[in-house]
This record gives C-alpha cells, sequence and structure tokens, in this order.
C-alpha cells in the first residue's frame, strides 16, 4: 500500500512538472492552446495575464463540484493532481521569466515538443490513475446524459476550446493548438498502452 502511495505521489509530481514545462516553454511564447480547462486558462492568460495554474482551479471548481455529486471516485483521483499541477505550473511560470530566454524555434517545433511533454506528463499520471480532473469528467456527465460517446464529446468539448483561441486571436493559434493537441494525444496513448498478458501454454493443455 506504501509502495503504491508512493507511486503515485511521484507520477503526480513528475506529471505535473512535465505539464508546466510544456505549458510555460513551449505553448505561451507562440500563443498555443491545448484543450479542457487548461486551454481555457491558456486562453484568459493570453487576454489579460491571468496566472494559468490559479485561473486552472477556479475554471474547475464547478467541474469537481460535479464529481463529488455524482462520480466521487473521480474527485478523490483528481482533486490532488489538479492542485498539484496547477502549483508547479504557476511556479514555472515565475521560474521561465527570470531565468530563461524565450526559446529560439520555430512555432511548429515548439508545439510538437509541448504537445509531447504534456502529452507523456497526463501518460504518466493517467498510468497510475491519476487525472487531473477537467472537461473529461464533463463530457462523461454530458455522455451520460444524451447517450453519446464520451470521446466523441471530449473530441467536440475541445474543439470549441481550440477554434475559440483561432477566432480571438488567430489562424496560427488555432492551428497551432491542432498540432499541440494531436501529437499531446499520442504522447498520452503511448505512455498508457499497457502490453497484453502473453498467453502461457500449460503442458497438460497441449
Amino acid at each position: 500500500m506504501k509502495v503504491q502511495l508512493f507511486k503515485r505521489i511521484v507520477a503526480t509530481i513528475a506529471g505535473s512538472m512535465l505539464l508546466a514545462i510544456g505549458i510555460n516553454l513551449f505553448l505561451i511564447p507562440f500563443n498555443v492552446l491545448d484543450g479542457g480547462v487548461i486551454g481555457i486558462a491558456l486562453i484568459l492568460n493570453y487576454l489579460w495575464e491571468a496566472n494559468v495554474g490559479i485561473t486552472f482551479i477556479v475554471c474547475s471548481l464547478p467541474i469537481l463540484l460535479l464529481a463529488w455529486f455524482k462520480y466521487r471516485h473521480f474527485f478523490f483521483s483528481s482533486f490532488p493532481g489538479m492542485l498539484i499541477s496547477s502549483f508547479f505550473i504557476d511556479i514555472f511560470s515565475r521560474i521561465s521569466h527570470m531565468s530563461f530566454a524565450p526559446l529560439q524555434i520555430h512555432p511548429i517545433i515548439s508545439s510538437i515538443i509541448g504537445g509531447i511533454f504534456m502529452g507523456v506528463g497526463f501518460g504518466i499520471m493517467l498510468r497510475n490513475n491519476i487525472s487531473t480532473g477537467g472537461t473529461d469528467l464533463l463530457a462523461k456527465y454530458i455522455a451520460d446524459k444524451l447517450s453519446v460517446n464520451v470521446g466523441f464529446t471530449i473530441f467536440i468539448l475541445d474543439g470549441l476550446i481550440i477554434t475559440l483561441g483561432g477566432l480571438l486571436f488567430s489562424p496560427r493559434t488555432f492551428f497551432l493548438s491542432i498540432l499541440t493537441i494531436t501529437i499531446g494525444g499520442v504522447s498520452t496513448g503511448i505512455c498508457c498502452y499497457r502490453k497484453p498478458p502473453r498467453e502461457v501454454t500449460l503442458p497438460w493443455k497441449t
């Protein structure tokens, strides 16, 4: 039990740090968005320079309230991940402003690298049954109510957020954000992939 708890703590910290690096070093310099509540927090950051981590918490509160009443297990698996991720996002924001000059790389390359960092960060946490909450829960609730596929619902919600960012900022933001969430999704899938157990043929079954 203690070993499992330790693994979850390490996974939460490691995943949160990767998210923070991806957001602050590779997405924010080029006004690139991610999907979900983080995407909403980034939009508010680009518009009014709101702290991404704090905004992430504030925007997640209604969804966490929904989780408390409808999906209690989801609340307990999401709340710590959300708090720690928010903490590291804002800490790395301050460090990057004080210590790092803007990276001199092409926006497409930055979007790809940012997507990898964020995808791996999410993947590490999901592999250990940890979540940062966000629109995944909202999508599940909508899918349950309307009897539609939850994956399709997540796709629609993320698409609306990315489209809003494109309308508010530029077509470049839209296309770079699409690239980021695509690369991030692939990276998360690779991290969460579990090799199926190899079937063993027992001697008396031959």
